[in-house]
């Protein structure tokens, strides 16, 4: 009950923190070209919009590639003065420029003064996982609360520099226990001195405390520098609770150390470059995760580095590559070091008007140690029908007997410890708006999730295990254009 009541209360600032800064910027269903959702010119929220020429607007212009340009106030992306702020994802990565956003907003009512976004997810979930298999591994259920909330504040700097602050933080450890949610084939991190197995680890309550700096030399061209205690290097696609294919999914991906685990580390510098639709950056980091202890800061250290190259070929569409050189990433084999390289491809379409969307997302992550190679696969997408989404999720992934702890079950034949073992899952879901009020939704939902595996795996977890899970989830309301211009805003 204590858990219960931490998460109601969690909830219920949250609300009233929107409900102060958000003032019921509910979305419409005006028309929009079938092709794009457009990137807001987020100027217009804190200013009155009753009457008259928007003064925002005369400091608007687009450039060659239709991305937003500078605005004299209001909140662009994280990195760039002249980059919708669409674009941004978890860390330094990037969205396509069509991604729909689910924030608050506020934004200053003079030049030169601070702008604040605020996101957030809390899902009430009851999971229960291979419930098909009586005796088989892995079978658990849970009602908990998995959540986080992220705050930013960003002020430009003179006629070209640009600074923000950023902070995340999770009760994970709280509402689904330190040692973390059922989940069916999952592995990575630590709890009470042994590997975490058919589990996933709750996020530290301090997940992200950032700060960076951008400076445009012209509207192509951006240098700049983000250091984070914790934060989050240049590997990987945006973090799979940011990626707004995945927002419908509670669920963490079982891939999830394959490609986009190094969201939370202590100790990040990261430089980058940007080129028109191009950015070239790199990072030192910590390789070593999160101890076990959600409550502090683990030590900072620069043992580890990476770089990424990032494509937004058109506004629908974002291409990653990384690698990334990794010193004693896990704490259950310190003496392992591991490269892992990531690609992806996100995609963001509108479908007619606001409200109506999809969503994709294509990843691929390796980690090679010891001349061992393990892959992992992923594509998820959503259709979001205004109230109505349908999403699915589909895994191919390798995980080693040692990785499964395999080795300590006696009497299973053929089995060599570092060879890969491929597990396929797949999940399919659809949730249900059934509330919006003051800027923030609560939808109902359900999935279910089957996985097909390695025949060796069979005896252990049983044949075809199957998972579900009901939720109800809240978040803020899609932020739209419409809902902006016919909203009378109030001066802050």
């Amino acid at each position: 009950m204590k858990k219960l009541k931490l998460f109601v209360l969690l909830g219920v600032s949250t609300v009233a923190l929107g409900q102060h800064q958000h003032h019921q910027m509910t979305p419409a269903s005006g028309k929009q070209p079938a092709d794009t959702i457009k990137p807001m010119d987020h100027s217009m929220h804190g200013m009155d919009m009753s009457g008259g020429k928007d003064p925002s607007m005369e400091n608007m212009g687009m450039s060659n590639d239709g991305m937003t340009m500078d605005t004299t106030m209001g909140m662009t992306h994280s990195l760039s003065r002249n980059l919708s702020m669409n674009r941004n994802g978890s860390g330094t990565t990037w969205h396509p420029d069509n991604t729909p956003m689910y924030a608050y907003m506020r934004h200053p009512v003079k030049p030169g003064g601070w702008s604040y976004m605020l996101h957030y997810a809390i899902y009430l979930r009851y999971t229960s996982q291979n419930v098909n298999n009586a005796g088989g591994r892995g079978r658990d259920r849970q009602l908990g609360a998995p959540n986080w909330v992220m705050g930013m504040a960003q002020r430009k700097v003179g006629q070209r520099g640009l600074f923000q602050v950023r902070a995340m933080l999770s009760l994970d450890p709280l509402t689904v226990s330190n040692g973390g949610y059922p989940l069916l084939f999952q592995t990575g991190e630590t709890y009470k001195g042994q590997p975490l197995i058919d589990r996933q680890h709750p996020h530290d309550l301090v997940s992200e405390l950032s700060v960076s700096y951008a400076h445009a030399f012209s509207k192509d061209i951006d240098v700049y520098a983000y250091v984070g205690y914790p934060g989050e290097p240049a590997v990987g696609p945006p973090a799979f609770m940011h990626r707004i294919s995945s927002f419908n999914n509670p669920d963490a991906p079982l891939s999830h150390h394959w490609q986009d685990a190094t969201h939370i580390l202590f100790g990040v510098a990261t430089a980058g470059f940007r080129y028109k639709w191009i950015k070239v950056e790199g990072s030192t980091f910590k390789g070593r995760e999160p101890d076990e202890n959600r409550y502090d800061f683990d030590q900072p250290r620069f043992d580890s580095y990476a770089y990424r190259v990032s494509v937004n070929p058109s506004p629908s569409l974002a291409v990653q590559f990384s690698q990334g050189f990794l010193t004693s990433p896990e704490e259950s084999h310190p003496e392992e070091d591991v490269i892992r390289t990531t690609a992806s491809v996100l995609h963001s379409k509108g479908l007619g008007r606001e409200g109506r969307y999809v969503t994709s997302a294509l990843v691929w992550g390796q980690n090679s140690h010891d001349g061992i190679n393990e892959n992992g696969f992923l594509a998820e997408s959503s259709l979001q029908l205004d109230r109505v989404a349908f999403y699915g999720r589909y895994e191919n992934v390798g995980k080693s007997p040692e990785e499964l702890s395999l080795p300590f079950f006696d009497g299973i034949p053929g089995l060599d410890s570092h060879k890969p073992l491929t597990i396929n899952n797949l999940t399919l879901g659809m949730n249900y708006r059934i509330a919006q009020q003051y800027g923030s939704d609560l939808v109902l939902g359900a999935q279910v999730t089957g996985a097909a595996m390695d025949r060796l795996l069979q005896p252990i977890y049983g044949k075809t295990p199957v998972s579900g899970q009901v939720y109800l989830r809240l978040s803020p309301s899609l932020m739209t254009m419409s809902g902006m211009k016919g909203h009378k805003t109030r001066h802050h």
